[in-house]
């Protein structure tokens, strides 16, 4: 009797001793510095403003989207355009592309900033797309990223246009302007584009990311917003606007 009561205390106080598993701590958002019925009067004016947003850069399909994306991290969309007009002439197709090869890639877009690096990511993506999917640019984010040369915000952009996901591609405009704002804080773009997500309406997320860099390209320009040609003045929370009157809303050409 005395053995099984040493036992049992023994078992009692090995199971004091061990230690409650850690749990996987998410991480805290921080708070918009708007209620929901201001964001969504937000995205209902950029949404009369521009009723059917696009994107800048021009593609013929999935793949040419694709690459053009790839071509313009740290380049402009029209020195982008100016390359890839000749280039998608000659190559639509991964197929074609790897028919055309890494020298001719490059003297394609030679123009645009890490020519030489982008021209062959195009061609190991071009032939990544072939040997594993079949020649067809996937609809999905995980496979995507796998690609040479993709990241999460192309993978984004490729997603919502492409495949009309509601994705958030938080460029350095969308990343300036919900900072800026306080529309949705966050001190890395993975932060930001989780806040945007959350906070957006469902109706509004589709073309949420190309009203946010439209706005943040053509009027909460980064040197000096353009708060007079802002229709969001009023709402806007930023220390640096120096306008409260919207602009006129009405749509754009």
């Amino acid at each position: 009797m005395e053995k099984a009561k040493s036992k049992s205390a023994a078992a009692s106080k090995k199971g004091a001793s061990k230690k409650p598993k850690k749990r996987g701590i998410r991480k805290r958002l921080a708070r918009s510095a708007y209620s929901q019925d201001e964001v969504g009067e937000i995205f209902r004016r950029f949404s009369v403003q521009r009723p059917e947003p696009k994107g800048e850069l021009e593609h013929i399909n999935a793949y040419t989207l694709l690459v053009a994306v790839l071509l313009s991290a740290q380049a402009t969309d029209a020195g982008v355009n100016k390359a890839t007009r000749a280039l998608f002439a000659a190559a639509d197709t991964p197929q074609k592309m790897l028919g055309l090869g890494e020298d001719r890639v490059r003297e394609h877009i030679r123009t645009i900033g890490l020519y030489r690096n982008k021209a062959k990511n195009v061609i190991l993506l071009s032939r990544v797309l072939i040997e594993e999917h079949g020649g067809a640019v996937p609809a999905d984010r995980d496979a995507l990223v796998k690609l040479p040369g993709v990241g999460r915000k192309t993978a984004n952009v490729v997603l919502n246009m492409a495949f009309g996901q509601p994705t958030m591609a938080v460029d350095t405009h969308i990343f300036r302007i919900a900072n800026r704002m306080g529309l949705a804080p966050g001190k890395t773009v993975n932060d930001v584009e989780q806040n945007l997500l959350r906070v957006i309406p469902e109706p509004y997320l589709l073309h949420g990311h190309h009203w946010l860099i439209l706005h943040g390209r053509y009027v909460c320009k980064a040197r000096k917003p353009d708060c007079q040609a802002c229709v969001v003045a009023d709402i806007c929370k930023s220390k640096e606007k120096s306008c409260d009157i919207p602009a006129a809303l009405v749509p754009l050409d």
